[in-house]
């Protein structure tokens, strides 16, 4: 009797370990509404299938089938922790594909509509032990809610190339922005002036996280990001097909209103706010731009400055056309 008595202890003791202990009556499950289907074993972060899957270029997308560029660092899975962020990211209509939610959560408005969003956007919610939610989030302050974001589906810098795309082809690449809220802003803007894209090059640069997708107040969803190997070879390319390449720059050479190549295929480069463009783009830009400024203010924004130079290349097209 005491050997079996151990036994039971030793089965008990390894239930617990896993997750719930058996006797719940799965109160805890049925405490939760609007579960959807388990994801597939390569949409979960824990299973080693996932690893496979995004290695290979597979998984879930937000603009469609992956492209599978191998060697690229940008495309990667984003967890979104919190209940404020995760009610944030819903109500954004971020792209997901997961929600995981802690058991013997405690229930708060956040929670309640965080379930219902999920349910309505058919996302999967998974009820998570909090010891694999701490591992899922990294040890960040999950408050048993956290959101699986998926990698995003850059598009090819040659994607603007198109000769059918409607009005003059108007592109603006980034240079060393390393913000997610810039390039948010910017995608915002390049969708509200006619713009047709956004270039990102795929080292040490911002790339379409969770915050970009939320700053950009949907946009996200209708302009393409695309991801650039290097960005000088690419600036070269759209130079050869016919594009000007016009830097922004507090130390430009002409200021934005005398800008005459307005009505021309444009990339405007965008550079960081602390280092401006770096030496080999501004090379390869045909003419370097300044916001003209009071002396009492030293630089823009990067996100509001790509703002300014959009909404004066647009004016200037529709004057002129």
């Amino acid at each position: 009797m005491a050997g079996n008595s151990q036994r039971r202890g030793a089965i008990r003791k390894g239930a617990s370990r896993k997750g719930a202990s058996v006797g719940s009556g799965g109160q805890r499950r049925r405490g939760l509404e609007g579960k959807g289907p388990t994801p597939k074993a390569a949409e979960r972060p824990n299973h080693k299938a996932y690893s496979k899957s995004a290695s290979s270029g597979g998984g879930s997308s937000s603009r469609g089938p992956s492209r599978g560029r191998s060697g690229s660092k940008k495309p990667s899975s984003e967890i979104v922790a919190g209940r404020n962020s995760v009610l944030d990211a819903l109500r954004a209509e971020i792209p997901a594909t997961a929600m995981y939610v802690a058991g013997r959560i405690e229930s708060d408005d956040r929670v309640r509509s965080a379930l219902k969003l999920a349910a309505d956007r058919t996302i999967p919610i998974l009820e998570t032990p909090r010891g694999e939610l701490d591992r899922i989030t990294d040890g960040a302050v999950h408050q048993g809610l956290a959101l699986q974001v998926p990698p995003y589906d850059y598009a090819h810098p040659n994607d603007f190339f198109d000769p059918e795309a409607p009005g003059i082809p108007l592109v603006v690449a980034l240079d060393g922005i390393t913000d997610p809220r810039n390039l948010g802003a910017i995608l915002r803007s390049v969708g509200a002036f006619g713009g047709h894209g956004v270039i990102v090059p795929e080292r040490r640069s911002v790339g379409m996280t969770a915050s970009a997708w939320k700053t950009s107040a949907g946009a996200a969803a209708r302009v393409p990001v695309a991801l650039a190997g290097n960005l000088n070879r690419t600036l070269e390319d759209f130079r050869k097909a016919g594009f000007f390449v016009l830097g922004l720059d507090m130390d430009g050479e002409v200021e934005l209103p005398d800008v005459q190549l307005a009505t021309e295929p444009l990339v405007i480069v965008v550079g960081s706010e602390g280092k401006g463009l770096s030496r080999l783009v501004r090379e390869n830009c045909d003419q370097i731009v300044s916001v003209p400024m009071s002396a009492s203010t030293e630089s823009l924004n990067a996100g509001i400055a790509a703002s300014v130079a959009l909404y004066e290349i647009a004016r200037k097209r529709a004057t002129r056309s």
